[in-house]
């Protein structure tokens, strides 16, 4: 499945829900079911800076496709930043590049975060635009 069908999947699965706090409180709880970081990848390198709660976040490479993880002591950021990370897995770079975030601000997630929170997100999607970029080859 390529990203736009993603977008188009999750949005229609976040869009079911009531409003904002729902779809919140559903990532919330697929957040509870996604394995821990390693302590081998919890550490200073791979955590976010400027974020309130502790947010690491690891990327890998394998066979041309781009992986993400998270961890953070702090549910609703894992929720957030897990949902990027569960986004854009499994894609090449260059689809990663192509197909920004900005489809999930309709959707009343981030309206509900403080600024802090959304400013971790950002700095997440930003993570994973850095890495696609950097493995992207050239253009």
């Amino acid at each position: 499945m390529n990203l736009a069908e993603k977008q188009v999947e999750l949005t229609a699965q976040l869009a079911a829900l009531i409003n904002g706090q729902n779809r919140l409180a559903l990532l919330v709880e697929r957040a509870k079911k996604l394995p821990p970081l390693t302590p081998e990848l919890r550490v200073e390198q791979n955590l976010i800076p400027g974020c309130l709660a502790k947010l690491w976040f690891a990327s890998r490479i394998c066979d041309g496709r781009c992986f993400f993880a998270c961890d953070s002591d702090s549910l609703v950021v894992k929720a957030i930043a897990g949902l990027l990370c569960d986004f854009y897995s499994g894609h090449a770079p260059a689809e990663i590049l192509a197909h920004s975030p900005d489809f999930l601000a309709p959707l009343g997630i981030t309206q509900h975060l403080t600024p802090n929170r959304r400013n971790a997100l950002a700095k997440v999607w930003e993570r994973i635009r850095r890495f696609a970029a950097e493995r992207r080859g050239p253009a």
